[in-house]
């Protein structure tokens, strides 16, 4: 079982040959888990350098965090920082809420299937050059969102923002199984969450206060300047982490072969689908709440922003709690199983909330049903990830492509469904959401069969 607690660069990368052998001992490349769960790889690659003084290795390490990061946060900054500016971007087109609701789902869809098409490319070509190329389009299809003059050529750029922005997604995630194993790759999911966690609490604040010197479009200038600064720190500091020895030489077919052995794998699939419904219970609250909070419950942008800010809080906190205390305590499937009773008892409260069963209810009993269902997200996402990723060895770029292909997906149709009665009434997120959460604990029960569990992590599938 790979569940030893050791990061996978120190159980198979203590010594990475070379085309010369003999300068291969004069450059190894190793990585031990730091105080912030980050790899610290040593800086020396060529013969007749130093090692790097662990001082320089654990900044290093650092460092990757940092902009490992950054990736997983870029997706919730261009979708959070435009929700208060929703209602605005429907009269400022002139269009219905449930087209302008099709501007998220266009970014997901995007997302969704952009990470089909860059995973198998990072597995082939390495992490960073499908990286760079998915950044430099992102900036690209984020400025021209600044100056759409109609809610159709919106939706269609933000389709390819999603489509480029899936690179940050499935590469930071195959990037942390290039250097993690079991429990280590746990803990740095949980680490990873704590820092991408930010951009939700932030990302609606700062979109509040530019709206209030600026319209919506100002919110993509923004996004754009974030998408550039990125681009640079990527191209700077990010190094290639899947050796060319490691990668894939076959094309589309193999790709797809690859794809189709991990779907036929049971619980692989039982973790990706339970994984994907309750993210798509997060995206029916991310979707609604602009509208169930502004508009039904009378707040403001910079209330709204709060309140989702505290949300994400919980889930932040939360997070951190499974990767500090609950990893090699207790086992995955038993925190991830909890984690998806608690989002199921959430959403039953908030259906029988919103649909009157006791009487009329204010805004605060709603924000503390959505207050927990996020902080439950803590549990299920990385310990989701985690499992699934543990079986793929030998394709994580491919893996990570159908996680979050699936996620975004499934997200997708949630979203649109819970604008379907209109914007005076938050019973249609609160059914959304029921039913995911239900959905995603049978896929665990009946796929996953985590009582058939002897660990922590799940055997692997074979190369």
């Amino acid at each position: 079982m790979p569940d030893s607690g050791a990061s996978r660069a120190q159980q198979e990368h203590e010594h990475i040959p070379t085309r010369d052998e003999g300068a291969a001992q004069a450059a190894p490349a190793t990585a031990t888990p730091t105080a912030v769960g980050a790899p610290a790889v040593s800086l020396t690659t060529a013969p007749g350098i130093p090692a790097a003084s662990t001082t320089t290795a654990r900044r290093a390490g650092l460092l990757v965090t940092l902009v490992l990061g950054g990736l997983t946060a870029l997706p919730p900054l261009s979708m959070d920082m435009y929700l208060p500016a929703l209602p605005e971007v429907t009269d400022a087109l002139h269009s219905p809420a449930a087209t302008v609701q099709l501007t998220l789902t266009a970014c997901l869809t995007g997302m969704a299937l952009g990470q089909l098409v860059v995973g198998p490319m990072s597995d082939r070509w390495g992490r960073r050059t499908p990286l760079l190329l998915g950044m430099v389009v992102y900036v690209i299809a984020t400025a021209i969102c600044a100056v759409a003059p109609t809610a159709e050529l919106l939706i269609g750029f933000r389709l390819l923002q999603g489509l480029a922005g899936a690179a940050g997604i499935v590469i930071s995630r195959a990037v942390v199984r290039d250097l993690y194993d079991g429990d280590e790759m746990a803990r740095f999911f949980s680490t990873l969450m704590l820092i991408s966690g930010v951009a939700p609490v932030i990302a609606p604040v700062i979109g509040g206060q530019v709206l209030q010197f600026t319209d919506w479009r100002g919110i993509f200038v923004v996004l754009t300047l974030v998408g550039v600064l990125l681009t640079l720190v990527v191209w700077k500091w990010l190094h290639e982490t899947l050796p060319p020895e490691g990668r894939h030489t076959g094309g589309v077919g193999d790709a797809l072969r690859t794809m189709r052995g991990l779907l036929a794998d049971r619980v692989f699939t039982g973790y990706m689908v339970a994984g994907s419904l309750a993210f798509a219970a997060l995206f029916a609250y991310v979707s609604a709440s602009p509208f169930v909070v502004q508009e039904i419950y009378g707040a403001s942008p910079q209330t709204f922003s709060l309140l989702f800010g505290i949300n994400s809080i919980g889930l932040i906190a939360v997070g951190q709690i499974n990767g500090k205390l609950l990893v090699g305590r207790v086992s995955l499937d038993k925190a991830l199983g909890f984690g998806l009773a608690v989002i199921s008892v959430a959403a039953v409260a908030l259906l029988l909330m919103t649909s009157g069963v006791f009487g009329e209810v204010g805004l605060l009993p709603v924000a503390a049903g959505l207050f927990v269902l996020m902080s439950a997200m803590g549990l299920a996402m990385p310990n989701t990830n985690t499992q699934a990723l543990m079986r793929t060895r030998h394709a994580a770029g491919s893996a990570s492509a159908l996680l979050g292909t699936s996620q975004f997906l499934i997200g997708a149709i949630a979203s649109p469904l819970v604008g379907i009665a209109g914007e005076r009434t938050a019973v249609p997120m609160a059914v959304v959401q029921v039913v995911c959460a239900l959905s995603a604990a049978v896929a665990f029960l009946v796929l996953c069969r985590p009582w058939r569990s002897t660990g922590s992590v799940r055997e692997p599938l074979a190369k």
